[in-house]
This record gives C-alpha cells, sequence and structure tokens, in this order.
C-alpha cells in the first residue's frame, strides 16, 4: 500500500512540474524525489503509456493536444489560425511550387493564399476544394486511400508523387512543436508520410497555435535544426520563440 502511495503521489508531482515548467528531466525528478534515475525512467514511462506526458531524452514534455478529427479541428480557433496564415502566406513568392499538408491551420493557409501564378501540391482533399476555383494555381492532388481523421490521403500513392516533386516551400502540419522533439504527430503513417514531404522540400514551413508550442506527440517527424521558418501567434511564449531562433529557425509572428 505504501509503495502505491508513493508511486502516485510521485506521478502527481511529477505532473504538477509538467505543468509549471513545461517539461521535466529524470535527473532532477531523481534528486529532488530522492529516488533512483531507473525509478523516474520507469514512472515516466507509465505515465507515457497512460497518455499523461511524451518521453524524449533525459525527461518529458506534455503531451501535445489531440484535437479530434480534422472536420473537428477546423471548427476550433479560427481567427487565430486566420492570423497565423496571413503571416505564414508572407512567405510565398510568384511562381513557386507549395506542398500543402493536411491540418485545419494549413486550410486556412491554403484560403489566404495571394493572387500569384503558383503550383500547389496537397494530400488533402479539403485543401484541394477551398483551391479548385483559383484558375492562376496549378493544383497537384496526391491521391490514394485517405484517412479521415487525419482528412489526408497518406499510402504509397501520395507517398509516390511527393518523391517526384521538389517544391520550394512545404507548409506542415504539426501536432507537437518543441526545440528538443522537433515536429511531431500522432499517427505513424502521417508521421512517415510527413518526413517523406519535408525531406523532399527546399524549405520547411510549420505554423503553430500556441498550445502546440513545448508539447509532443509519439512520433517523430522534424528535428528542429532541419526547419527553416516557424509561425507563431502574436503572444507566443517568448521562451520557445528565442529557443528555436538560437537554433537557426526563422520565427515569424502573426499580427495581433
Amino acid at each position: 500500500m505504501t509503495s502505491t502511495l508513493l508511486l502516485k503521489q510521485r506521478h502527481t508531482l511529477i505532473q504538477q512540474q509538467l505543468q509549471a515548467d513545461g517539461r521535466v528531466l529524470a535527473l532532477d525528478l531523481a534528486r529532488q524525489l530522492d529516488v533512483s534515475e531507473d525509478t523516474i525512467r520507469r514512472d515516466l514511462r507509465e505515465m507515457a503509456a497512460a497518455g499523461l506526458c511524451q518521453r524524449v531524452y533525459g525527461g518529458a514534455l506534455p503531451m501535445a493536444p489531440d484535437g479530434g478529427t480534422l472536420s473537428q479541428r477546423k471548427h476550433e480557433s479560427p481567427e487565430r489560425k486566420a492570423s497565423l496564415a496571413q503571416a505564414a502566406v508572407s512567405l510565398v513568392r510568384e511562381g513557386q511550387v507549395l506542398f500543402i499538408d493536411a491540418g485545419s491551420t494549413n486550410l486556412a493557409i491554403a484560403n489566404a493564399l495571394p493572387q500569384l501564378a503558383l503550383t500547389i501540391i496537397t494530400n488533402a482533399p479539403s485543401i484541394a476544394m477551398a483551391l479548385m476555383e483559383r484558375a492562376e494555381i496549378e493544383l497537384i492532388i496526391a491521391g490514394g486511400r485517405v484517412d479521415r481523421r487525419a482528412g489526408a490521403s497518406l499510402g504509397p500513392q501520395a507517398l509516390r508523387t511527393v518523391e517526384r516533386m521538389r517544391p520550394d516551400l512545404c507548409f506542415l502540419g504539426a501536432c507537437g512543436a518543441d526545440v528538443d522533439a522537433g515536429v511531431t504527430a500522432f499517427n505513424y503513417d502521417e508521421a512517415e508520410f510527413k518526413r517523406s514531404v519535408a525531406g523532399a522540400s527546399k524549405a520547411v514551413v510549420v505554423a503553430a497555435t500556441s498550445d502546440k508550442l513545448g508539447t509532443a506527440a509519439p512520433f517523430g517527424v522534424l528535428a528542429t535544426g532541419l526547419l527553416q521558418h516557424l509561425v507563431l501567434e502574436a503572444d507566443a511564449d517568448a521562451v520557445h520563440a528565442d529557443a528555436f531562433e538560437r537554433l537557426g529557425v526563422h520565427v515569424l509572428r502573426a499580427r495581433k
């Protein structure tokens, strides 16, 4: 009974520290709680299995927010996403080839694109539909089986399409974004597709709402050092913005 109580107490303290500091380190927790690092690592494994945190090298981060299906997410915080989109499209230039990944913020980016001659590749039916009437845009759809939760084609056919292309800019969807964990995703197949398209692109852009900063999902997509542009909300925590900038990421902030 005592060991169970101590275990619960440790988990509660770890959760409280995660909420307060945004991350925990196994070595610091071991010293603070007067237990071994192996005990803390076991605690973090158990908490991660329960969906209470995401383990990263040396410690853990808060779990990335799971907003549900794309159909649900696209109705959440439309003003915030529209503001991010306006900042993101400032990177677009005439004649570029763009890949626009699935996601509610990326759908806002598609809707905010300026009247320029562009080639757009997307694996998201909702983004393709949003651009269908734009005569100045050449539209290419990476097809195949559609994952309804992601709102995107993720299979081999979609991968073959993007592997043959070299987009100037890739607007990559992110479930979590942290300077140590990089860009992460909840779905294995989705993470695999995102890695492939990011690797084929000349530059990668992530537009992230503030709730995704300093969090991680189970599957890695892109290391921070491979990200060129990060678009943040006007009031995003400067600690996160500064950490990304120190690693060479160009950080843009949306207008208030």
